[in-house]
């Protein structure tokens, strides 16, 4: 009888490190096994400059995958067209594997007439399918822009919207599915989230919420730490990951796939050790 040929396993999830400036050297030094790095994108928005150079030489090395804050896709008063022509001649020198931001909102226009400010943060927007069709049109700008797909990302959000009417996993399907984009699925925020809604069991509402994506939406994973200090949990990528989180982050690659993964660390930043050892544990997991 003929026998059939075994199937190559799939390959495991490439994981990457945010990569931030008090580990800017180092990481060029030691040149650690990691197969991607991550910037903030805003970050390297001169015209030249140490970073920028710094940036060069690690892309001779890692790929590197852009990570904005400030695009505010969600605004109603549209994108600020500085900021995208910046990202986008950044993205034509850097050439990265991966572009994101996030699904919020920052720009508004001051009462009585004044000019569009930014809020400098990310703000939740509504689920809705107003706030869907702005998305939708501000990510396809974006695109179109930069001649290629970006990630929208999940928020931590600390208030709601009274009139949020849409799922939050159906607002990103429906997202991605109208625009073009990827998710950008941030499972420690799914996590933090369902801790501040004071859900009984946090890791398995944070699970249905991956479960309620649809397949190939996932373009990259974030995971992180988070301070649970106060009243309010807060995604403050300030420590290791949560044993909360890592259940989610299992679930999510079994669910998604093998799905290129990050560690983020912005504040309180450890020794490169230690950040590369959530790494190594993240891989652990994808394997």
């Amino acid at each position: 009888m003929p026998t059939v040929a075994p199937q190559p396993s799939p390959a495991p999830a490439p994981v990457g490190i945010g990569w931030r400036a008090p580990h800017y050297r180092e990481l060029l030094s030691s040149l650690p096994a990691v197969d991607f790095i991550e910037v903030h994108s805003e970050n390297f928005f001169g015209d030249g400059g140490a970073a920028l150079a710094l940036l060069g030489q690690a892309r001779e090395h890692y790929p590197v995958s852009l990570h904005g804050v400030g695009l505010a896709l969600g605004s109603a008063e549209g994108l600020d067209p500085w900021h995208l022509d910046h990202l986008a001649r950044l993205v034509e020198r850097v050439q990265p594997v991966r572009v994101s931001d996030h699904a919020s909102f920052a720009r508004v226009a001051l009462r009585g007439g004044g000019p569009v400010v930014h809020g400098s943060d990310l703000l939740p927007v509504a689920f809705t399918e107003a706030s869907l069709d702005l998305m939708v049109e501000h990510v396809q700008q974006v695109q179109e822009r930069l001649r290629r797909p970006i990630l929208v990302e999940n928020l931590s959000a600390y208030l709601r919207w009274e009139d949020d009417h849409l799922a939050e996993p159906e607002f990103f399907n429906a997202l991605v599915r109208r625009s073009g984009c990827g998710l950008l699925l941030d499972v420690n925020n799914l996590v933090v989230n369902a801790l501040n809604r004071c859900a009984s069991d946090p890791t398995a509402e944070a699970c249905a919420w991956v479960d309620a994506l649809d397949a190939g939406v996932a373009g990259e994973i974030h995971l992180a730490g988070y301070n649970a200090a106060g009243r309010l949990v807060i995604d403050d990528h300030g420590s290791p990951v949560h044993d909360t989180v890592w259940p989610v982050y299992r679930h999510a690659l079994r669910h998604l796939g093998p799905v290129p993964s990050l560690i983020e660390w912005d504040t309180d930043l450890p020794a490169l050790d230690v950040l590369l050892a959530e790494a190594w544990r993240a891989r652990e997991c994808a394997e």
